[in-house]
């Protein structure tokens, strides 16, 4: 094995991958939510560096080549399994990170079968753009979930008519209630449709790559 910084960050990305969970299991909110925002990103950065680096300093490996994929798979289903958890199981929420999550199976398998020849199979642009979307869609929604926790806090012992008349601007928001919400929902629009986004380049490159494995799947 040959380690080189591209794969030094490449097994970080993968023992991070975890990590966004455990964040949760140690800390309570909202700082389960910071320090598992800022592990997310931390990592999905590392992510290009690895691969730009490899490929610049000449020294893309076979270890790098085999870890790369399955810490970016370890990271986007993890990281899915925490927020689908801690959500409200919105069916817009759970549908999409359904689909990944089975795309992410179903290929992982398929690849498990074809053995040496998934390597002759290359990587389209298209599944770049899918991870990326699928990275900055989680890192949005771990974002809502940091407003939320806040705007919650700031809420606290507040009744709902007293809520309401300060949302709507009839008393003064010493709170920053207005501001909490908009961002809790700005980040939840964005973050889902981002996500709905990386499910629809999920299926179309998962269908891409079971057609290329299809010969080599036949019978005779």
């Amino acid at each position: 094995m040959t380690w080189n910084l591209p794969n030094i960050l490449t097994v970080l990305r993968l023992v991070a991958a975890p990590g966004v969970a455990v964040m949760f299991l140690y800390f309570t909110r909202p700082y389960a939510d910071w320090f598992a925002l800022t592990l997310f990103v931390v990592a999905a950065v590392t992510d290009w560096f690895d691969g730009y680096l490899a490929r610049a300093w000449k020294q893309e490996t076979k270890l790098g080549a085999m870890l790369d994929p399955i810490a970016d798979k370890a990271m986007v289903v993890i990281a899915l399994m925490v927020i689908v958890g801690y959500s409200s199981m919105s069916p817009w929420l759970v549908l999409p990170a359904t689909l990944i999550l089975f795309r992410e199976v179903f290929v992982s398998g398929l690849r498990e079968y074809l053995g040496d020849t998934a390597g002759t199979l290359k990587v389209t642009n298209l599944a770049k753009w899918k991870t990326t979307a699928q990275m900055a869609a989680i890192a949005i929604l771990f974002g809502q979930g940091v407003f939320e926790h806040y705007l919650g806090m700031s809420a606290w012992g507040m009744n709902p008519q007293m809520i309401d008349d300060i949302l709507s601007g009839r008393e003064d928001d010493l709170l920053g209630l207005r501001w909490k919400l908009y961002g809790m929902e700005l980040c939840w629009w964005g973050g889902l449709t981002l996500l709905w986004v990386a499910a629809g380049l999920t299926a179309i490159t998962g269908l891409d790559y079971f057609r290329k494995a299809l010969p080599h799947v036949r019978e005779g």
